[in-house]
């Protein structure tokens, strides 16, 4: 089975239905590690042995996170910039992370519809999260499209926050035993368009 790391990134997770929920249907599965970044880091310090430690001992890596301003919570940034070190992360002897999986699971305000390019916000959340995509190719490893949860602050019923829930348990648990068609999932925006094709065995 494949190790899981999950970054979780909220700075007011007590907020966050949705996080919650995804949370609370993984963090007890077998070999998958959560790790709060701004329980561990209040004050920004983060410990970059300790983080490269978790990646080298996990072979996928998920950011969870709500996707702020297009992007991500200010502390994803800093373990970006202090963590992937030239020689470690990238360049001609950097590999220590060449061949894992990269994965964002993002919580958007706006509906889907949104994000399109005639859309409110005028961009597909593939462009918006193409820094991310980048930064994975540049590390060596395959990128995911990213499961995304939308339309979260007009309140989502308590029964469509359980079906996400449980979407985010299936891919979890499909990353963990290598039931992923990458394929298929690489041809799709986000990764839980369509888990019924995506994830093998279903």
């Amino acid at each position: 089975m494949a190790r899981i790391l999950i970054n979780f990134a909220h700075p007011m997770k007590s907020r966050s239905t949705i996080n919650r929920a995804l949370l609370s249907v993984i963090q007890d599965l077998d070999q998958v590690t959560v790790n709060d970044l701004y329980d561990h880091y209040p004050d920004f310090m983060i410990d970059v042995e300790r983080e490269q430690r978790l990646c080298e001992e996990h072979d996928v890596i998920i950011f969870q996170h709500p996707f702020y301003w297009y992007s991500t919570p200010s502390i994803v940034k800093e373990w970006l910039d202090l963590v992937l070190q030239h020689g470690w992360a990238y360049g001609s002897t950097g590999d220590a992370l060449s061949g894992k999986l990269f994965l964002q699971a993002m919580s958007a305000g706006g509906d889907a519809s949104t994000y399109t390019k005639d859309g409110y916000n005028g961009f597909t959340f593939a462009e918006l999260t193409s820094p991310m995509r980048a930064t994975a190719n540049l590390c060596k490893m395959t990128w995911l499209p990213p499961f995304v949860v939308a339309g979260v602050h007009r309140g989502l019923p308590k029964e469509q926050v359980q079906a996400h829930a449980n979407d985010y348990h299936r891919v979890v648990t499909a990353l963990r035993d290598d039931r992923l068609d990458l394929e298929h999932v690489l041809r799709s925006e986000t990764l839980n368009s369509d888990l019924n094709q995506a994830i093998k065995g279903q």
